[in-house]
């Protein structure tokens, strides 16, 4: 994301990546690694980490209000039902990020939702599934990738998502709280790790009526 400017006087420390735009650091305090269990929330940003790939964070970021309202705030059932003519629309959008593939792969992987949500019961039951373990991951700060961002994207492309790479998961898996990858010094790595431990991760369907 670029060299962050030097931080002066008494501010707290926080990850480098925050302090380079107010947008960022406001994003980084208030969203980044606090964990999310809603389905909406995290099929956002599966699709938005899909349409940074190439490009940077904070260019989606400045873009997402856009975003949301050019996909009906990313309600997945909405979004599978989009066609041809909503591809073409979108790639008239001046406000998102007009790239053919990226947009029918939000399209695509909003189908691909709606039959996880038919196996799963919801989408958030799936992702979390493929929380690491603390031990299994590298120290903060440090990778771009792990075992289960490898894992979970494996996974995905199988069941036909697209843009959603290792290393696309793992920012995905930084985002939403699945790690806390927030520097050992950083004055929001203690609020993120309360938050993961007083998360109640989501449970999987029920299978009663199950033959």
């Amino acid at each position: 994301m670029g060299s962050p400017p030097q931080m002066t006087g008494s501010a707290p420390p926080r990850c480098a990546w925050s302090t380079s735009a107010p947008e960022l650091l406001a994003y980084h305090d208030a969203e980044w690694g606090f964990p999310v269990g809603d389905d909406r929330t995290l099929f956002e940003k599966l699709c938005l980490e899909g349409f940074q790939a190439g490009l940077s964070w904070r260019t989606i970021l400045g873009k997402r209000e856009n975003f949301r309202a050019a996909f009906q705030g990313f309600d997945i059932s909405a979004v599978a039902r989009f066609t041809e003519r909503d591809v073409e629309r979108l790639l008239q959008d001046s406000g998102i990020v007009r790239h053919r593939g990226k947009i029918e792969a939000a399209v695509n992987n909003a189908r691909r939702a709606e039959e996880l949500l038919h196996r799963e019961g919801s989408l958030a039951a799936f992702v979390w599934r493929y929380e690491p373990a603390p031990a299994d991951l590298p120290p903060p700060q440090t990778a771009s990738v792990c075992p289960a961002s490898v894992a979970l994207s494996k996974d995905l492309k199988r069941k036909g998502w697209r843009f959603v790479g290792p290393t696309t998961m793992f920012a995905f898996m930084q985002a939403m709280g699945l790690i806390n990858d927030h520097a050992e010094d950083c004055v929001i790595r203690p609020e993120a790790e309360r938050r993961r431990a007083a998360f109640v991760r989501p449970a999987g369907p029920r299978r009663a009526n199950a033959h």
